[in-house]
């Protein structure tokens, strides 16, 4: 007999890891070490205004890729600002830099969960696949922030819509999900913060839905109910262990 669920993926911001401060004051401080270290190599920029600048236009991408569910990511981002201000000649190792220091000031508000790792062991040692699904704009910052927890070793694979192309609840991520196990939607569980990209974008594809509520932001009613509902990661071994056998 075989246990119907074979394979988990996770969200990770608001799921493995949560913000404990405010988010604008730490934006602020991200985008004043990207500009002096893009002038510092060279850039004709003025600091303050550039640094705004760069994080309005964060805000319209994230406004944006909100609505059409395409991710673009920030190197473009910041490389087509930077074009607009007649910056021509940085180079994307430059360019490369200022976002690394950008998102080592971002990497700093987000803490692991405490029972982050005690549910990942045990779900490891109880023979699951894990791996993680994420929206973000940058690959680099997503792999450098698993790799800082030492979580890393726990999971087959790290996908982000910055590398696909496309976001959840988009069923193109999903499916590269699959893919990379090969399993069949209903041998693979879904555990995110977000009903309408974690449920919503999982749910329709046969994937086993579990909605953990601990960082769940208040949102307008929408039209998906999970298959199951946490608290916290501590109930997710549980709950999965204890699910239906198939001959």
């Amino acid at each position: 007999m075989n246990r119907v669920i074979q394979a988990v993926l996770f969200d990770l911001g608001d799921t493995l890891m949560y913000s404990p401060d405010p988010w604008p004051p730490v934006f602020e401080r991200a985008g004043q070490t990207l500009a002096n270290v893009l002038v510092s190599h060279g850039a004709r920029l003025n600091q303050d205004d550039f640094y705004k600048t760069f994080l309005k236009a964060l805000d319209e991408y994230y406004t944006e890729r909100d609505r059409n569910l395409r991710e673009t990511n920030t190197l473009t981002i910041l490389r087509n600002l930077l074009l607009e201000k007649g910056q021509h000649n940085i180079p994307t190792g430059v360019l490369r830099e200022a976002l690394d220091e950008f998102y080592a000031v971002t990497q700093q508000n987000w803490h692991l969960e405490l029972d982050a790792i005690p549910a990942l062991e045990r779900l490891h040692h109880s023979g699951f696949h894990l791996g993680i699904i994420s929206n973000a704009g940058d690959d680099r910052d997503v792999r450098q922030q698993v790799k800082n927890f030492g979580i890393e070793p726990y999971f087959d694979f790290i996908l982000t819509s910055a590398a696909c192309g496309y976001r959840k609840p988009h069923p193109y991520i999903f499916g590269l999900a699959l893919e990379q196990w090969g399993y069949l939607p209903d041998e693979v569980a879904m555990v995110g913060d977000r009903l309408d990209a974690d449920i919503r974008g999982a749910r329709p594809l046969g994937i086993y839905t579990i909605w953990i509520k601990r960082r769940a932001k208040k949102l307008s009613p929408i039209s998906v109910i999970p298959d199951a509902v946490v608290e916290n990661l501590g109930d997710i071994p549980s709950l999965i262990i204890n699910l239906p056998f198939i001959d």
